[in-house]
């Protein structure tokens, strides 16, 4: 597999290219990176000025490069992994677009675990009709957004069995009593927490609860990298993780 790796000097661009460093079967073609650094392969300061083959892309830069990427996937057919958060609309429907033309591969979280997480909540939301519903994020005091997007992933999925559901993420504004279609999504904000992410079911006479802690960031780059091979020699849509959990 040839691979292009976006951001290939930021932590999770050298996860990735250790990652492959250590696969036979998997080969850096061309790394991107604005930043300075040294490695074993081409490196080029924007995806554009590498004319070579490649197999797939990993992108681990940053959301305000999405539409040169997405540009250069969807004109050379290159499936592309998208591991960066936080787009704006437009990004979001460059991406779409794009993925008419080629596969591209996004979630919120390239965790597996989280990926299990999301699949766990969905079947429990569809089988504990009438339980309250509450998401509880704590990540690092230098996380910038709240709730996390892994958070409203989860919202999302659940929302997904259960249609009526309506989001909400500061309780202390709402003045009056629960109601049964809410999903609250509460943050915390400390310390040097990775990401750690609990989904509470609560009935009238029991709670059950899923969770998933991340310990370190290497493991995004594992999931990032399962995804790349996963895409490759797909047809052009939008994949997540829920296909890349539903193979296994």
């Amino acid at each position: 597999m040839k691979l292009i790796i976006s951001g290939v000097f930021g932590r999770m661009g050298k996860a990735v290219a250790a990652l492959a460093a250590a696969d036979d079967d998997v080969r850096v073609v061309c790394g991107v990176d604005i930043a300075p650094g040294t490695a074993d392969f081409p490196v080029a300061e924007r995806i554009e000025d590498y004319k070579g083959e490649a197999d797939v892309i990993i992108d681990f830069s940053h959301h305000s490069g999405t539409v040169a990427i997405c540009d250069y996937a969807a004109s050379r057919g290159i499936p592309l992994v998208l591991a960066t958060t936080g787009h704006t609309e437009e990004e979001k429907a460059c991406i779409a677009a794009a993925s008419e033309k080629t596969a591209i591969f996004m979630s919120a979280n390239m965790s597996m675990g989280v990926a299990l997480l999301n699949k766990l909540c969905k079947e429990a939301a569809a089988f504990l009709d009438g339980a309250d519903i509450e998401i509880i994020e704590k990540h690092h005091n230098k996380k910038l957004d709240a709730p996390s997007g892994t958070a409203l992933m989860l919202a999302e999925g659940i929302k997904s069995v259960k249609e009526e559901s309506v989001f909400v993420l500061d309780r202390s504004s709402v003045r009056q009593a629960r109601n049964k279609n809410e999903i609250g999504i509460q943050s915390v904000r400390a310390g040097n927490i990775v990401g750690e992410h609990e989904v509470l079911f609560a009935l009238g006479n029991e709670h059950i609860t899923l969770s998933h802690s991340a310990f370190n960031r290497e493991l995004f780059a594992d999931g990032a990298f399962k995804a790349a091979k996963f895409l490759v020699g797909k047809a052009p849509r939008l994949y997540n993780m829920d296909d890349l959990v539903a193979q296994k």
